[in-house]
């Protein structure tokens, strides 16, 4: 049997990147995958690619930081498969720049993505694994929670509280029979490198499919055993030490 075989997993973020490749592996360890992002097209584009694979995957137009969507989506799921086993949040942006020059509504809406959706996805997950007594969610981070760059405060704040809900979810969690954890990965090739080409590959890089091998691992622990973090990163990243 493989290692989630029929376990419907919720991931976000699922249209590209770190989102796209963790379904794909999900997928081929027997889970049943609900793909949400706003790009239907590019849905479409991941799920028909797990479908052709011989994997289950519906895809869900949704917009995490509105809270109807989200709650659209957990309807969607629960009415078509009433359970959720995993829950994947990773949807995210990286916008920022000088700190006197960013806007309010700069900061809102890196906020609104990375850590409110992360939230609300959370809470309506915890609704349906409550009732069945298990389940796990993933929350995709950053190494920006441990050390920040320069002139990146509303996405470093974000992964920064990341971590702070998923600590909380965690406590909470614990008596349903919910474990909750975080992946904090390193330079990982996205769309989220776009333009800083030379210095992600100047400091290393790794591909979301190694980001996706540690997700699998971690959805893949038994019940009642849970990673609460793990930081994952190239090796030549500038990262510990001073350098």
């Amino acid at each position: 049997m493989s290692y989630l075989e029929n376990q419907v997993s919720v991931i976000t973020g699922a249209s590209s990147g770190i989102g796209a490749a963790i379904a794909k592996a999900f997928a081929r360890e027997g889970a049943k995958v609900v793909l949400a992002a706003r790009s239907a097209d590019k849905l479409e584009s991941v799920a028909a690619e797990i479908t052709a694979s011989g994997g289950i995957a519906l895809s869900v137009q949704t917009d995490v930081s509105n809270e109807a969507s989200v709650i659209a989506l957990f309807k969607k799921v629960a009415s078509e498969f009433s359970k959720v086993d995993l829950l994947v949040n990773n949807a995210g942006i990286g916008i920022g720049g000088p700190t006197e020059e960013l806007d309010f509504a700069t900061w809102r809406k890196v906020m609104s993505v990375n850590l409110d959706g992360a939230f609300l996805c959370s809470r309506e997950a915890f609704k349906l694994m409550k009732d069945q007594g298990r389940g796990r969610i993933i929350n995709i981070g950053s190494v920006s929670a441990k050390m920040p760059r320069v002139n990146s405060a509303p996405y470093t704040t974000s992964k920064f509280a990341l971590e702070g809900l998923t600590r909380s979810l965690a406590l909470d969690g614990r008596r349903y029979g919910i474990s909750v954890g975080v992946l904090q990965p390193g330079n990982t090739l996205t769309a989220i490198w776009d333009g800083r080409e030379e210095v992600a590959n100047a400091e290393g890089t790794m591909s979301p499919d190694d980001l996706a091998r540690v997700a699998l691992s971690m959805a893949a622990l038994p019940d009642g055993v849970s990673v609460l973090e793990s930081t994952v990163l190239p090796i030549s990243m500038p990262f510990l030490g001073r350098g």
